[in-house]
């Protein structure tokens, strides 16, 4: 029993070393693979990068595309007996910035000299043309091809955003691990949004080089690469043409035009001012070029229509007509003295209804409306009963998405503020505090915030009779032909749509008839709207304004929003007619309208 274990253990060992034999005997002589490997230095893999998606607009028309550019990697193993006289003479450096590059290459993280690192990042096509044939002079070199962005306009730099290399703060949050030190990533707008799907993914290619760093072709056949897969494209919602009209309109100005189609939310246009060419935060000169650009006291990096809070002015007067009408305080044939002893007016007018009062924007009935709503004698406490009310108006505001982000496809996106009853507790510290300590939010001053995608997000919701869709800037995802879940549901309001059919007929009277009748007012379609002026004392007030047209099925609702310039029926109004004209017919029919926002004296 014994003497046939022994035998089978004797037995397999023989068939252990043959197996062994007959390996050895194929890694030496029949498989030329290994010999190749075994005369050459290493096997380098060379990242194959992904192409970025494409941007294009709601029309299929390019906004963002890719364009070459290319990586110096080093194997600092591999460099022998480098000439740096004339590596410093082929890439254009002294050789104070050459010893720079080395000593900063020796500190990086990601460093290895057994591992390609890049050396030298983003030369141009015109730079890879002239050293193309001089890189075999320098052994242990390599150059990488990649993409970087390229655009075919200037417009609309803060809603696309921009790509550069991910940051050492990112790339430790980036659990997926998905980049590497040297990667691109989207850093604001459009191109961090959607940064999954734009990005795509990186592939891996084996190259083989011999002892003398030459390029020995693909290890293994390619059978061991990984091929790079393309992002997706993304067709925007932004009308192009109308977008860079609204840019020449504002050349020169501070402020925002927000376009959005009322039925679906799409934004059509996206303006803030003043803005960047977004081809300065591309290439080699990003750095320098972005330094300039930050520190720059005209802010072009804050993207207005998102980031800017402001006071409301008396658009506001719109939300509160209809939380009175809902709350039942008023009706619409409610009359009210313009007594101005209480708060100041403009213009000529006294006892108007709700439509008069809106069109000619009283401020003695807003601050009659509001006290109505606050104090209804639910308390016996004057203090306890505009409590009771505030909660309740805001609700009603909130409804509307004021004070709190609408969920934009952007990052940054501010809230503003509707202020509520805990509000005024930190603000008073605890004292108590009425109606007449916080009127002022009846007219859209005072402590009321809101950022201009809210204001036009509003328009649209009054143009919509009721409702909104979250305001979005990507129509579509690759072949989805739609956008995200989240930009397909409808946000109702708390006020009855009949309320908004009296809001939405006094808006009309607005520009048919009262303060935006000047220069809001359109041949041929009926223009609903409404002037708002801040003050912004010391300096001149805001012009503001917000409409859609045409009054029946909105195909446009706009809101404009100009630093410094008077009277919303100004600045703001001209612009906004301007602007759905150039939607809905392709150009305006007035231009002596054009040449007075061109000309830009508002306050004369």
């Amino acid at each position: 029993m014994n003497e046939g274990r022994k035998e089978a253990i004797q037995i397999g060992f023989v068939i252990v070393a043959l197996i062994f034999l007959v390996k050895l005997f194929s890694i030496q002589v029949l498989d030329k693979r290994y010999l190749e490997l075994a005369t050459s230095n290493a096997i380098i893999p060379v990242r194959d990068y992904a192409i970025r998606g494409l941007i294009k607009d709601r029309n299929g028309k390019i906004l963002v595309y890719n364009t070459p550019e290319f990586d110096l990697l080093i194997i600092k193993k591999e460099v022998k007996n480098l000439d740096s006289a004339k590596f410093c003479q082929v890439f254009s450096k002294t050789p104070e910035e050459l010893r720079k590059l080395f000593k900063d290459l020796r500190a990086r993280r990601e460093y290895s000299p057994v591992k390609p690192t890049i050396f030298l990042s983003q030369l141009s096509t015109l730079d890879f043309a002239k050293i193309q044939d001089h890189i075999d002079e320098f052994p242990g070199f390599i150059i990488q091809p990649r993409n970087t962005r390229a655009y075919t306009t200037k417009a609309m730099a803060n809603a696309l955003g921009y790509v550069s290399e991910i940051s050492k703060s990112k790339l430790e949050k980036d659990e997926e691990h998905f980049y590497r030190q040297g990667d691109y990533i989207g850093q604001t707008g459009i191109e961090a949004y959607y940064e999954k799907y734009l990005r795509g993914r990186n592939g891996v290619r084996y190259k083989l080089r011999d002892v003398d760093g030459n390029d020995k072709g693909s290890f293994d056949k390619g059978a061991q690469d990984t091929l790079s897969i393309p992002g997706q494209d993304l067709t925007t919602t932004i009308d192009k043409d109308l977008q860079e009209y609204g840019e020449f309109l504002f050349k020169g100005k501070s402020g925002s035009i927000i376009a959005i189609e009322p039925e679906s939310g799409e934004i059509l246009a996206m303006v803030s001012g003043p803005s960047y060419d977004p081809i300065l935060l591309t290439g080699r000169n990003y750095s320098a070029n972005y330094k300039l650009i930050s520190t720059d006291t005209n802010k072009p990096l804050f993207n207005r229509p998102l980031m800017a809070q402001y006071r409301p002015g008396s658009i506001f007067k719109i939300a509160q007509a209809m939380v009175a009408l809902q709350e039942g305080v008023i009706t619409p044939d409610t009359r009210v003295r313009c007594d101005r002893s209480i708060i100041g007016c403009h213009g000529p007018h006294s006892n108007e209804d709700l439509r008069g009062a809106i069109t000619n924007s009283c401020n003695p009935y807003f601050h009659n409306v509001l006290r109505r709503m606050l104090n209804k004698g639910k308390s016996d406490n004057p203090f306890d009963d505009t409590r009771i009310g505030l909660e309740e108006w805001h609700k009603h505001m909130t409804s509307f998405g004021f004070g709190q982000p609408l969920g934009i496809d952007l990052p940054n996106e501010k809230k503003g503020l509707v202020p509520s009853p805990a509000f005024y507790d930190r603000a008073y510290r605890g004292r108590p505090w009425k109606f007449s300590n916080i009127y002022s939010i009846a007219i859209g001053e005072g402590e009321n915030l809101v950022v201009p995608l809210q204001m036009a997000n509003f328009a649209a919701t009054v143009a919509n009779r009721g409702y909104y869709i979250t305001p979005h800037l990507v129509k579509s995802i690759g072949d989805s032909n739609k956008p995200l879940p989240q930009f397909q549901e409808k946000h109702y309001t708390t006020i009855d749509s009949a309320n908004f059919r009296i809001a939405v007929d006094a808006m009309e009277r607005v520009v048919e008839a009262g303060t935006g009748q000047f220069r809001a007012k359109l041949k041929d379609v009926i223009v609903c709207g409404k002037t708002g002026t801040v003050q912004n004392e010391p300096r001149p007030d805001h012009s503001v304004f917000i409409a859609f047209a045409p009054k029946v099925n909105p195909k446009i609702a706009v809101s404009v929003y100009v630093e410094y310039s008077g009277q919303g029926a100004r600045a703001a109004a001209a612009m906004a007619s301007l602007m759905i004209e150039k939607y809905l017919y392709g150009g305006t029919k007035r231009p002596q309208v054009e040449e007075y926002v061109l000309r830009g004296k508002f306050l004369d």
